[in-house]
């Protein structure tokens, strides 16, 4: 099988542009010609994250969807490790920091305390230091779709 993100691997790339400035439209057109797998998507401005990332997500039509921030603070080379516990059934793979290098302390507290209050309020248990970097399966994302929150909190949904 070939390795994900080949040419010969069936895969799309969506990406957004959230009310981008300057020339990032314009760099991911140029994007989608040279590679009939990227899909651009054109937000008319920033919704916020969680809008953006639903929007992603409902236009993936393959089997499962990683959502990977454009800025790559989460590592790609990880993508192979979630598509491998996939293909051993799991419809959610999330990806765990083990570590917060590079972010101030107030980030790396901020982050730890809102793990534990989030866990406290709420019924559904959302693992300690997970972002939105995780593989959802093709049933995970059917289901998403047909949940009504408009204003979503995807790491509880």
């Amino acid at each position: 099988m070939p390795a994900a993100g080949s040419p010969d691997t069936p895969a799309q790339l969506i990406y957004f542009n959230d009310g981008g400035t300057g020339d990032t439209l314009a760099r991911l057109l140029a994007l989608h010609r040279d590679d009939s797998r990227i899909i651009v998507l054109d937000l008319s401005r920033s919704f916020c994250k969680e809008a953006a990332l639903t929007a992603g997500l409902d236009h993936a039509h393959g089997d499962c969807a990683i959502p990977l921030d454009a800025d790559l603070q989460d590592p790609p080379e990880i993508i192979p490790a979630l598509l491998a516990k996939w293909r051993e059934g799991f419809d959610v793979v999330n990806a765990v920091r083990l570590s917060r290098d590079g972010e101030s302390w107030v980030k790396r507290a901020s982050a730890h305390a809102f793990y534990r209050v989030i866990n406290r309020m709420s019924d559904v248990d959302i693992p300690a230091d997970t972002g939105d970097f995780r593989l959802l399966s093709r049933p995970v994302l059917d289901a998403l779709k047909t949940l009504p929150e408009r204003r979503r909190f995807m790491k509880g949904l």
